[in-house]
């Protein structure tokens, strides 16, 4: 199967890509799995010989806390177009595990491929290196805002981020999308218990500024839940530039 025209929509919105960068990235020879609601996608601690692609649903990075095997923390979700392990081609092995939230689809790539490519394409190279950092910055924008928003503005937050990064490679529009997240796992991501999480969702819906039934959610007031999160997206990177 060809590499997932996500990324290459996730790529082309900071970038130009000539035409040998396309016939490369869609000569990459791939392997498609589906995988159910929670399931291991990419297991920790485990030295990697391909890493993995979104196509469909999400995944989340989950770490298992020491001695308490029932508690994770989740440290970041991952859309159609994310190259969610691509920093397992390079380390040793992982410290956390990749699962789905919800039914997800990924492409796998073996890390031959990726050799090739880092050997002989420089500009997609550097655009590989940028979507490593482009994680990074989002991991960091997610300290920030543990930091600094209450329940209600943090929720607003992951929101408006995880439809900006949707919305940037053709997933959602009109601002709807979807989201599988059960509230405990909105708990695990935010850092609040249940009942807290149910609050800032009621609270965000009363203020007129959501509707979430479901999986299903449609932003009905983009400004006003941006400045209640107080979302900026520059950290995303999507200025197209030479690069």
């Amino acid at each position: 199967m060809a590499i997932t025209e996500y990324f290459i929509r996730f790529l082309q919105r900071r970038d130009t890509l000539s035409e040998d960068d396309l016939a490369r990235l869609r000569a990459v020879r791939t392997e498609h799995v589906s995988f159910a609601s929670g399931a291991v996608i990419v297991p920790a601690d485990r030295a990697a010989r391909r890493s993995c692609m979104m196509l469909r649903g999400l995944s989340a990075r989950s770490h298992q806390l020491v001695g308490r095997s029932e508690e994770r923390v989740i440290t970041a979700l991952h859309v159609p177009g994310d190259f969610v392990d691509l920093h397992g081609f390079v380390l040793a092995g992982l410290e956390h595990s990749v699962v789905a939230v919800g039914p997800a689809e990924v492409e796998f790539i073996d890390h031959s491929e990726l050799v090739e490519i880092t050997e002989n394409f420089p500009h997609l190279t550097r655009l590989l290196w940028m979507a490593t950092l482009i994680d990074a910055a989002v991991h960091r924008q997610w300290l920030v805002a543990a930091a600094s928003l209450r329940s209600s503005a943090h929720l607003a937050h992951l929101l408006c981020e995880i439809y900006t990064r949707l919305n940037t490679v053709g997933a959602a529009s009109h601002h709807q999308f979807m989201l599988p997240l059960l509230q405990r796992e909105l708990a695990e991501i935010l850092g609040y218990s249940p009942i807290h999480v149910n609050r800032a969702v009621r609270d965000l819906r009363d203020r007129g500024l959501i509707r979430w039934a479901g999986a299903d959610v449609k932003i009905l007031n983009w400004q006003g839940l941006a400045t209640l999160a107080r979302f900026d997206p520059a950290y995303l990177d999507m200025e197209r530039q030479s690069r």
